[in-house]
């Protein structure tokens, strides 16, 4: 199948809620079709992709587990397969929650390795040199957090997972574009644009009132980065945060 006899392609992992459902939904407002990938959302995936299907966008749920490399690169293959071509890819998926320090154990610390560090760098190697083989190139996108650089208490598994994905972010940018200069990696290092809905009132006014903007974000600010990442082809290995300030606020 010839690169110009099908839209441009988005593979979008942990794609059906939240941040990765807005960047799937931006995706698809610019002309793509868009691969959904789901794991324990994978009714909300199908129903997204309803919803899309009747706007005339070209979709596919794809629900690989995370935790298997093989998964991660059969996923990637089908998508390839399907379309003909994969565009970009937007390394979303992740799991987080708070546990004290004094509980962590070293299957938690692997768990959150597995999940938020291995699987995005499966995904950047085998569709990174996938893209290499296309005349278009292709661009992945990996979710951060910007919190890596001014870690807070009770994620203590989480950090050091997500603690990689700069490092990963810049060492694709340069490998890949080692092989094809069409290729780009960047990261979006989000900051308080989605909050857990059992946290108290006190703590989400707590990290509003720490960015310089004062107001939380959303999944939108995120999904906005994603697309200026995307259609910028002078950015690559860069990591941006999208977190209102915070990172640099005292």
């Amino acid at each position: 199948m010839s690169s110009g006899s099908v839209p441009r392609v988005a593979l979008v992992t942990g794609g059906a809620v939240r941040v990765g459902r807005a960047i799937v939904e931006a995706f698809a407002d610019r002309g793509y079709a868009v691969a959904i990938h789901a794991n324990r959302s994978v009714d909300q995936a199908h129903e997204l992709a309803r919803l899309l299907d009747e706007r005339g966008v070209s979709t596919l749920v794809e629900s690989a587990e995370l935790r298997s490399p093989d998964a991660i690169r059969g996923m990637i293959d089908r998508v390839c397969l399907y379309f003909g071509r994969l565009d970009v890819l937007v390394n979303n998926a992740a799991i987080w929650s708070p546990k004290p320090l004094e509980e962590v154990t070293a299957a938690d610390v692997l768990e959150y390795f597995e999940i938020n560090s291995l699987a995005t760098f499966v995904g950047c190697q085998h569709a990174g040199l996938k893209m290499v083989e296309q005349e278009q190139g292709g661009v992945i996108l990996n979710i951060g957090d910007w919190s890596v650089a001014r870690p807070y208490t009770d994620y203590a598994a989480y950090f050091p997972s997500k603690g990689t994905i700069p490092t990963m972010t810049r060492l694709f940018a340069v490998e890949l574009s080692r092989r094809n200069p069409l290729v780009r990696v960047n990261a979006i290092l989000p900051g308080p644009v989605i909050f857990p809905p059992d946290l108290p009132e006190a703590d989400r006014q707590k990290a509003i009132g720490e960015t310089l903007v004062q107001r939380a974000g959303a999944p939108e600010n995120v999904a906005h980065a994603a697309i200026f990442l995307v259609e910028n082809d002078f950015v690559t290995g860069v990591c941006l945060p999208v977190d209102g300030g915070r990172t640099i606020s005292s």
